[in-house]
């Protein structure tokens, strides 16, 4: 049984009276993460002007070939960072056409960073916005694929975007392949959204490397905190973004700006501008230390169904309010990610009660979310259950 508690012994005694089940959402970052944030510090007054040099070079590349590993890509250097992955929407949308709208096609099911910015570009007329519903789950691919090809007589769309698991249930996407490859158009930027599959679940791009962005980072999963988003780019697409920062163009900035602005081959193409590079000491910290500990991507998804199942038997046994059929993705559906979600017309009011005991979850709309991470272990499930129990009354 997996137990690597002892290695978040920070975050677990700041505050021992709570109890985190937001292990989808802010995970807590292990302990090695603290002197990573040190290392940054240190290295700054080191180095003065050329942290820089430092930063874009050994901290980059090891970030870089971190995530080529965990998805198999063929080439590190495909792989830009951002501060959050709103950062590469602007950035890809920027590399749109602008005499007509972009077409866009996506799900109704994403998140936040792209619902938002879309809805509010279509309000403009500045796309033209079709969303296909996620659910029902069973035919969601079978519609998705059908609508992709539609685009081949209305014009073609010029992005295609779908998420690897569907934040707001924890369905997860089973054959990305599929979806891909429904799309006619090979102009089309297709983009898979995996904040919820990288480091939750095995994922392996090397088939779709040459043909998709895929955007994540290490708020999530990698347990590092914010502002170390990244973004694989697929070469051929976006090649010269209009919102482009001066990083993008870092290797040249001695030499005169003169004629078109030189881009990078690479994702280096995608960069921005200035940025805090604290984020990727603890990026590459909690990489080096799982592979330490010997944890990759399908030993942390075994151990999250392994604490979902322990916590759901427990809350049954404690007749808890939440039941098994409120879960929006059963724990019969292996395709499910590393939180549950359980769908019920007081989820808000159960939130609210859960967090007033210092029970840490998160809602939307009528669903409930607990998610399981590292830090948890499938013995404890049973008290967490006890004490979620006891908050709902």
């Amino acid at each position: 049984m997996l137990d690597l508690r002892s290695h978040f012994s920070r975050y677990r005694e700041a505050s021992p009276g709570r109890l985190h089940l937001a292990a989808h959402s802010h995970h807590y970052w292990p302990d090695v993460t603290r002197d990573a944030q040190l290392q940054a510090w240190d290295d700054a007054a080191r180095l003065a002007d050329r942290k820089w040099g430092h930063v874009l070079g050994p901290v980059w590349e090891a970030a870089q070939g971190h995530v080529a590993r965990v998805l198999s890509l063929p080439d590190p250097k495909s792989v830009v960072f951002g501060q959050n992955t709103f950062d590469f929407w602007v950035r890809l949308f920027s590399c749109m056409p602008t005499d007509r709208p972009t077409r866009v096609l996506a799900t109704d099911g994403e998140f936040h960073s792209f619902t938002r910015y879309s809805r509010r570009l279509a309000e403009d007329g500045l796309i033209d916005l079709v969303t296909v519903p996620v659910e029902p789950f069973a035919s969601f691919e079978a519609r998705f694929a059908e609508e992709a090809g539609k685009g081949a007589t209305t014009g073609g769309y010029d992005i295609v975007l779908f998420s690897q698991v569907l934040f707001g249930s924890g369905r997860v996407v089973p054959d990305m392949e599929r979806l891909v490859a429904a799309v006619p158009d090979r102009e089309t930027f297709v983009v898979i959204d995996g904040y919820h599959g990288f480091l939750a679940m095995p994922t392996d791009l090397s088939r779709l490397a040459e043909r998709v962005f895929y955007m994540s980072g290490g708020y999530k999963y990698v347990m590092s905190g914010e502002g170390a988003a990244f973004m694989h780019c697929p070469p051929g697409w976006g090649e010269r973004p209009r919102a482009t920062g001066w990083y993008a163009a870092f290797g040249a900035l001695t030499a005169r700006q003169e004629g078109a602005v030189p881009y990078a081959e690479d994702g280096f193409r995608f960069m921005g501008a200035t940025f805090d590079p604290t984020a990727f000491y603890r990026f590459n910290a909690v990489m080096d230390w799982l592979a330490s500990v010997g944890v990759g991507a399908a030993e942390a998804h075994a151990h999250a169904h392994a604490c979902q199942r322990a916590f759901v038997e427990a809350l049954e046994a404690e007749g808890a309010p939440l039941r098994r059929d409120d879960l929006v993705v059963g724990l019969d559906e292996p395709r499910r990610a590393n939180f549950l979600a359980f769908r019920r017309p007081d989820a808000a009011d159960l939130h609210a009660r859960l967090m007033a005991a210092d029970i840490v979850t998160d809602v939307r709309a009528d669903v409930l979310r607990f998610g399981f991470g590292l830090y948890h272990a499938a013995d404890e499930m049973g008290e967490a259950a006890r004490r979620v129990a006891a908050a709902m009354g």
